[in-house]
Formats: structure tokens, C-alpha cells, sequence
């Protein structure tokens, strides 16, 4: 969901999730936060709605009427499933002005395709982000650069930063294998938000801590099952381990970053990690495509 708009709704959370694109408006979540007791068991919400709100929380795409808010909380751990749709988008953008002898181009317009449906929402988070960490003085005006909702230098210096290192990943990886990378870093980038979700530490109440109170720790294994095919798309074994060994960094450094400096994780620091994941996925990914085959380069089948 957007973060202005969740804080603009939500203004005693100013730590509102941006992890998701709330195409669905800010009613749900006003009643979610104000009372989560009233939650429904997840028994009685199937599995076709919880897949369609998982859609509707992290994307821009227009799926007809709002499910109810519980359906995406309660079963979070479908979250992976959205990094296949919009990887697989981004991938086929990318395919199309290739055909037109792009590369460039076909590289920043994937980055594009895959921020827009996401409706610029993790981004947003990388931008607060950035100006929590250059905030020196104090845990509580680190907090407050976090959490509000202007943009300072060092947000919009980590943004610039950030999609300019992430265009050129996706360009330094052999054109035949783009669509396979930008997947798995999707994929990737939803199973540490579903980590961040499950075993992260709420900095306070608000979206974050409303959502971390539905995950249970087996979350995080039903989550992995739905990253499992990935291991089907014909990229060489070093490109798997590269990929799950970054993700994984992203989520303990950002994690522990993040408790030092603001004494926990909120929505900005989770939609944040989406975006660093995927660009550490998809760098190491350029990295081993450029090693010798017999080393660990890329190989299509």
C-alpha cells in the first residue's frame, strides 16, 4: 500500500506498511489496525480469495471487488506468488524491446514494469529508509526521518542509486537468461519480506505489526515451497545458490541494521528490503553469468 496514503488514513501508525500497493483504498486498513481481535479464522477464507488479496495488497492491478483484509494476513505466505506474476512481467517487457534491438532500454523498461505494478511502494520505502540512516543524531530522529512522510537527500540519493544499479544488473546479464533472473529476484524479494514478517521485531504499532501478528514461524517454510519451482527454470546451479545465499544477506544485515539504529522493522524497512533483495539477486546473477561456463556462468538449457 502507498505509504503517504496509509499515513495520511492511518496517522497515529506512521510506520504504515509500504510493502504492499493497496489497490483496494484505505477503509481495510483503518479497521485492520484498529482491530485485529476481530480477525476471521483463516478456515473460513479459501484459498482462491487469499490468493487474489495477495494481489490486490501488493499490486496496482484491478481485480475486481476488495477481498476481505484478513485474506492476505492470514495466509501472508503466499506472498512469493506475486513476485512470479510481476517478475514474469518484467521479463516479458524486457523480451519485447529486445526484439526492437533495445537493450538498454529493454533493461530500465523491466525495472519500470516491475515498479509500477508494484506501485512504487517498496521503492517509497527505500527512499524513507535512506533518510532514517542519514539521520546521525538520535534513535528518535532517525525514527522520525523514517516514519514521516518528506523526502530528504539521502532518500532521494539511495532511490537514484538504487534503480540505476538495478538497470545495470539486468543489462549485464545475458539477454536469454533476463526473464529466469528477474523471477527468481521477485521471488526472492517476497520470501525475505515474508521473513521480515514472520521474525522480525515491530518497531511499533501500526501495518507492520498489525500483519506480524498473524505469521507463524511455518510460514516461512510454506513460503519457501512456493519459491521451490524456481529450481525448474534452466539457470546453472551457481546462479540458485548466489541468489538464495544474497537474499538471505539482505535479510540479516538489513534486520540487524535495523534493530541497532531504530530498535526494530517497520513497513518502510520491509518494502525496502523487496527492493535491495532484488537488486543483490540479480547483481550476483550478473556476477556468475560473466565467470567461465565450467565455473558456474549462466547455462540455458
Amino acid at each position: 500500500m502507498a505509504e503517504e496514503k496509509v499515513k495520511a488514513e492511518v496517522k497515529e501508525n506512521p510506520d504504515a506498511e509500504s510493502a504492499g500497493a493497496d489497490a483496494c483504498g484505505g477503509e481495510e486498513k483503518r479497521a485492520a489496525v484498529a482491530s485485529p481481535a476481530s480477525a476471521s479464522p483463516a478456515g473460513k477464507i479459501s484459498f482462491i480469495t487469499s490468493i487474489i488479496a495477495v494481489f490486490q495488497f501488493f499490486t496496482i492491478l484491478p481485480l475486481g471487488t476488495c477481498r476481505d483484509y484478513e485474506a492476505f494476513p492470514r495466509r501472508l505466505y503466499l506472498s512469493p506468488l506475486a513476485g512470479w506474476l510481476v517478475g514474469a512481467a518484467g521479463g516479458a517487457v524486457f523480451l519485447l524491446f529486445m526484439h526492437l534491438n533495445m537493450r538498454i532500454f529493454a533493461a530500465a523498461a523491466a525495472v519500470a514494469t516491475i515498479m509500477v505494478l508494484y506501485g512504487f511502494n517498496h521503492f517509497d520505502g527505500v527512499l524513507d529508509l535512506g533518510d532514517g540512516l542519514m539521520a546521525h543524531t538520535s534513535r528518535e530522529k532517525r525514527i522520525k526521518a523514517l516514519t514521516d512522510q518528506n523526502i530528504g537527500a539521502g532518500g532521494t540519493a539511495c532511490g537514484m542509486f538504487l534503480i540505476l544499479l538495478t538497470v545495470a544488473a539486468v543489462v549485464s546479464i545475458p539477454a536469454e537468461s533476463v526473464l529466469f533472473a528477474l523471477i527468481i529476484a521477485e521471488v526472492a524479494a517476497k520470501y525475505v519480506q515474508v521473513l521480515f514478517l514472520v521474525f522480525g521485531r515491530p518497531l511499533r504499532e501500526g501495518m507492520f505489526s498489525y500483519l506480524h501478528s498473524f505469521a507463524k514461524r511455518r510460514f516461512a517454510i510454506y513460503a519457501l515451497i512456493i519459491c521451490l519451482p524456481l529450481l525448474l527454470l534452466p539457470i546453472a546451479p551457481a546462479a540458485y545458490i548466489g541468489a538464495a545465499l544474497g537474499a538471505l544477506l539482505v535479510f540479516f544485515v538489513l534486520k540487524g541494521l535495523s534493530y541497532r539504529l531504530f530498535g526494530g522493522v517497520n513497513g518502510d524497512i520491509t518494502g525496502a528490503a523487496n527492493e535491495l533483495t532484488r537488486l543483490a539477486v540479480l547483481t550476483i546473477i550478473a556476477a556468475i553469468a560473466g565467470l567461465p561456463a565450467g565455473i558456474g556462468g549462466i547455462l540455458i538449457i
